[in-house]
């Protein structure tokens, strides 16, 4: 009888302590969550690119009372361009906006030669465009994921414009133009590593129109004219970004 009493007093005593040896003993949780690292596009860079462009030239006559009949042309030039750049990006969540600006040289040019053997229209003398060099001060903005950038940009664009007309009797008159407009376009950039980052660029200039005045005649004899001048330019790139380390997302 007493052994049994013994033994259920025992079993009873050990059943009371149970849950405070359990709260001694260690307790393990699930080990946190590896942060996966994501890029940061905020900050200073600079940069170098280079591409091809066309550009579009219209030319009118504006002839008014002079008794000749108004007349307009059309031609085309081509040619690459290489520059360089430098902006600021900030980031907030998926979006990044920013400011660039850049320089370029170009060698876009082209006249209206193979125009007027064709017989496309009667004058005969040659006009032609050459966009000497350019640059541009743009807002940017888009939105990222992680490495991948895709952006939007648009801005003041300037530019000298080499504009030759050559007459066949009364010679060469040649002068340049400071033109001023605007310039859109899109593209992507891949941060290749933390610091280098890879871009692909389209950009449409429009430089408006510049006059060649004349009183009545310009200074090889041709009657005053305007010229509206566009150019569409593919470019890639490197830029190199300081700052704005990749963070830990968890």
């Amino acid at each position: 009888m007493k052994r049994i009493l013994l033994t259920t007093v025992s079993l009873g005593v050990l059943g009371l302590l149970s849950p405070a040896l359990g709260a001694d003993l260690p307790t393990y949780s699930k080990a946190p969550a590896i942060a996966a690292p994501v890029y940061d596009w905020t900050g200073f860079y600079v940069g170098a690119f280079g591409g091809g462009g066309y550009g579009n030239h219209n030319i009118n006559n504006a002839l008014g009372n002079t008794g000749n009949a108004d007349f307009t042309a059309n031609y085309s030039s081509t040619g690459g361009v290489a520059g360089g750049e430098a902006g600021y990006n900030w980031q907030s969540g998926s979006i990044v906006a920013g400011i660039e600006g850049d320089l370029f040289w170009s060698g876009i040019k082209g006249n209206d030669a193979s125009g007027i053997a064709a017989g496309a229209f009667p004058l005969t003398s040659v006009d032609a465009d050459n966009l000497r060099w350019g640059g541009t001060l743009r807002a940017r903005g888009g939105f990222t994921i992680d490495r991948w950038l895709m952006f939007f940009t648009g801005g003041y664009a300037f530019g000298d414009i080499d504009h030759t007309n050559t007459d066949p009797v009364n010679g060469v008159d040649r002068f340049t133009v400071h033109a001023n407009g605007l310039t859109a376009g899109a593209g992507f950039a891949y941060a290749l590593t933390n610091n280098v980052i890879g871009k692909f660029e389209y950009r449409y200039y429009n430089f408006n129109g510049y006059n060649r005045p004349g009183n009545p005649l310009t200074p090889n004899g041709q009657f005053p004219y305007t010229t509206d001048t566009t150019y569409s330019v593919v470019t890639i790139g490197l830029d190199f970004k300081f700052g704005g380390p990749v963070v830990a997302k968890y």
